[in-house]
């Protein structure tokens, strides 16, 4: 895959979950019915809401700024992943398997993405210098 495809890839992705959780984090916010009806189905009290929305429409401004806050962006996709995680198992256990569908295809983009990200962002790792190593205590 080449460095071009590879960051059209990304920000397709990354726009595809701008839009779904940031409708999402919106709907949230704003009360909409069927969404509150939904999440509270599943059993997540309103406070849980209120937060979950915030949460989500920061983490997609953070998503959306190019080549900066890389480690911010880290914490971003983990709190996508568990959002659907947390999604897929809730609906499961109130709504049966075909609720689920939403979460699947959810999960997918969000795993394109990660990888994507990776390959465009590789993770670094520094030795630590010779005076704080554990070894040497």
């Amino acid at each position: 895959m080449t460095q071009k495809s590879t960051l059209i890839t990304y920000w397709t992705g990354a726009s595809l979950l701008s839009l779904w959780f940031g409708a999402s984090g919106f709907f949230e916010l704003t009360r909409n019915p069927i969404v509150w009806e939904i999440t509270q189905q599943l059993g997540y009290p309103s406070h849980f809401i209120y937060i979950l929305g915030v949460f989500k429409l920061t983490g997609i401004g953070v998503l959306l700024v190019p080549n900066r806050l890389l480690r911010l962006k880290e914490w971003v996709f983990a709190g996508i992943f568990f959002d659907i995680l947390f999604a897929f198992f809730s609906k499961i256990a109130v709504l049966g398997f075909p609720a689920t569908i939403d979460a699947i295809i959810a999960f997918t983009i969000v795993s394109v993405t990660y990888t994507m990200f990776r390959k465009l962002y590789p993770a670094t790792f520094a030795v630590a210098a010779p005076e704080t190593r554990l070894a040497d205590i």
